[in-house]
């Protein structure tokens, strides 16, 4: 089973009644044509919405071709009462998302009969969706060209896919968030306002099915996997049983309860009592499960876990999880400062988590030990309940640095930021990169502290920041993003520099 929707679009152009219809049908044809050419799955509808009776046709149309995101095309002016009530009944209070967007004219030869006024027509939709306090996604620039406009249409396609995936998911979480993380504590009303289900249990619970696999049949082709996957990284195989006895409690424990929802995720605490009951850390079978786009949060952060579902909605590739953990050595920095480039030392931190990274984003991954863990549980002689990371060096590329929050008071927030992991090794342990953020040491201080973010941060292995500011856009939730060199945050002392600036 897939872990994220997939996305239909409906193509429905609408007309005034006073424009020709023909205009719309066909400059809808123009676009459709374009949008064949694109990755995307597009549903060209017959019916041009020019009243009610249509837009219920359209309506109509779009449900028997199991549509489940809208396009609509403003050929000509548009009429603003029919196609804002095709969009607010298409939309279902939200559960199915809905883009605008209106065609440019074409020729200086043909503004007579040609004209459509799109233009035009997009501020009265937008202000009649206002009227009847619907969402729907509005591109940066939505008048174009049949080219421009099929791009658009990509470009709403995971904006669409994130809006879709998170009204159907449900999160499970074991265990108390833990006392000594009370960042990772935040209400979960806001969830139900997104359309998040949740599912609070006990670790007894999870310890309690994770006993009934014992002697399951499938563990050993499992474990198979494991090690065909690891190679000369498995360096503790003597662990893997537990591990696959624990990925198959996960799976089973999500297909058995997932009720109304079609995707999940979990947000689990993996430590202390966990590594002493359990027997093992269970980074590696995060790390796993992420890479199927199944997050695992790490420490019961259950906003981290929902962090990482809208980026893998949002990309379609394996997320991750770290800690804004610690900040780079001035000797290091100066070592690799051929690599670094322009990037001043408050630019940079590194990200670590104990071994959650998918693999696939991991130089040489390793199964290792965790040696936090094993400094207070296992101080002495060769590790045995603190086996279980996925540890190396993360791969650079561009990344992008997001967080999905609520704040105390039940308000929903999130955060993006674009940057880079560094082809620099990180000369320490864990799963572990050196990260490149433009005036990180400011977003840290004015986004990350000023407004009380927690220090888990979702990372996307791409530059995602249009299409998550996108999403949480449609989605009405505000998002901070760091600011250029000059341009100061409401609260930052205009007086006061910054260290290495």
């Amino acid at each position: 089973m897939s872990n994220l929707p997939k996305v239909k679009i409906g193509l429905v152009a609408v007309s005034r009644d006073c424009f020709p219809s023909e205009l719309s049908r066909r400059r809808r044809g123009a676009v459709a044509a374009q949008a064949a050419k694109l990755p995307v799955d597009i549903f060209e509808a017959n019916t041009i919405v020019e009243n009610e009776e249509d837009a219920l046709a359209a309506l109509r149309e779009l449900a028997d071709a199991g549509v489940n995101a809208l396009a609509v095309y403003l050929g000509n002016f548009g009429p603003e009462g029919p196609e804002t009530l095709l969009a607010s009944r298409f939309s279902s209070g939200g559960t199915k998302p809905v883009m605008f967007a209106a065609a440019a004219e074409e020729s200086q030869g043909d503004l007579f009969d040609g004209r459509g006024d799109a233009y035009c027509g997009m501020l009265n939709a937008s202000y009649n969706l206002g009227l009847r306090g619907a969402r729907a996604y509005i591109p940066e620039y939505p008048v174009g060209t049949p080219q421009e406009v099929a791009r658009m249409i990509e470009e709403f396609e995971p904006v669409a896919r994130v809006a879709i995936g998170i009204r159907r998911l449900k999160i499970f979480s074991f265990g108390p968030r833990p006392y000594d993380f009370l960042a990772c504590n935040a209400p979960i009303k806001p969830l139900y306002r997104l359309g998040v289900e949740i599912q609070e249990n006990s670790e007894l619970d999870l310890f309690a099915s994770f006993n009934q696999h014992k002697g399951d049949p499938r563990v050993p082709d499992l474990v198979k996997e494991m090690e065909s996957e690891l190679g000369k990284g498995n360096k503790h195989p003597g662990v893997l049983e537990r591990l696959a006895r624990y990925e198959l409690t996960l799976l089973d424990w999500a297909e058995k309860n997932g009720g109304a929802s079609d995707y999940y995720a979990f947000a689990n605490k993996c430590w202390p009592a966990f590594q002493t009951q359990f027997g093992f850390v269970p980074c590696y079978v995060n790390s796993r499960l992420a890479s199927r786009c199944i997050p695992v949060s790490c420490e019961t952060d259950i906003y981290g876990a929902l962090t990482e579902y809208v980026i893998a909605a949002g990309t379609q590739v394996a997320p991750t999880l770290l800690d804004i953990n610690n900040t780079v050595p001035e000797d290091l920095f100066k070592e690799h400062k051929g690599t670094i480039g322009g990037y001043k030392i408050t630019d940079l931190f590194m990200g670590f988590h104990c071994g959650n990274t998918p693999s696939c984003h991991v130089v040489e991954p390793e199964m290792k030990y965790q040696l936090i863990m094993k400094r207070a549980l296992e101080p002495k002689g060769e590790p045995d309940i603190t086996r279980g990371t996925l540890e190396g060096t993360i791969k650079s590329g561009d990344v992008t640095l997001f967080r999905l929050q609520s704040t105390a008071d039940a308000e929903l927030k999130s955060y993006i930021a674009e940057g880079s992991v560094l082809d620099v090794p990180p000369r320490s342990f864990g799963g572990i990169g050196v990260f490149a953020v433009p005036e990180m040491g400011r977003f840290y201080r004015h986004v990350l502290i000023g407004k009380q973010y927690p220090h888990h941060a979702g990372v996307a292995f791409r530059h995602a920041g249009k299409t998550l500011y996108s999403a949480m856009k449609l989605l009405g939730v505000p998002a901070d993003y760091n600011l250029p060199a000059g341009t100061l945050y409401p609260d930052e002392n205009p007086f006061a520099g910054v260290r290495g600036s």
